[in-house]
């Protein structure tokens, strides 16, 4: 991917980089906040500001996997879909309890639409394209250049 001209911009790109990195390693280790879209917005912004740390995602062991997927056949793992369906389910269900039964309580129409986006981001997870196991081995197996070519 190219990188943006202006060292401006290079530099918010790397600003947002290192904040879904941020977001993407509490995620990992914490149940319920949300990995793969991070991983996924901090290797764009890398490949937009610094081709080091760029090459440092899509070779990464626990990052890698998914950002090569998502570059080279624009889909995830039946075990990304899965987490990604599971936190989803949780993560949502848990903010709609705790606001209807702990907080102030939301207006109905709310309620529906912040459901009705968590049914559809897991959908369009859902129905991203299948990443074989096979294929993630083979993925993992290129080098950088293989993946950006």
């Amino acid at each position: 991917m190219a990188h943006a001209r202006s060292r401006l911009v290079r530099g918010l790109y790397f600003a947002l980089g290192l904040s879904m990195l941020g977001i993407a390693i509490v995620g990992a280790l914490v149940p319920g906040i949300p990995t793969t879209g991070p991983v996924l917005l901090a290797a764009f912004a890398f490949s937009k500001s610094s081709e080091r740390f760029d090459r440092w995602m899509v070779s990464h062991r626990t990052f890698g996997p998914v950002v090569r997927s998502w570059r080279l056949h624009r889909g995830f793992t039946v075990r990304v879909k899965r987490l990604a369906a599971i936190f989803i389910a949780l993560s949502f269900g848990f903010t709609t309890f705790a606001t209807a039964t702990w907080g102030t309580p939301w207006p109905v129409w709310a309620y529906v639409a912040f459901n009705g986006f968590a049914v559809l981001l897991t959908w369009w997870i859902v129905t991203r394209p299948t990443v074989s196991n096979e294929d993630r081995e083979s993925l993992m197996a290129m080098t950088y250049e293989e993946v950006m070519a």
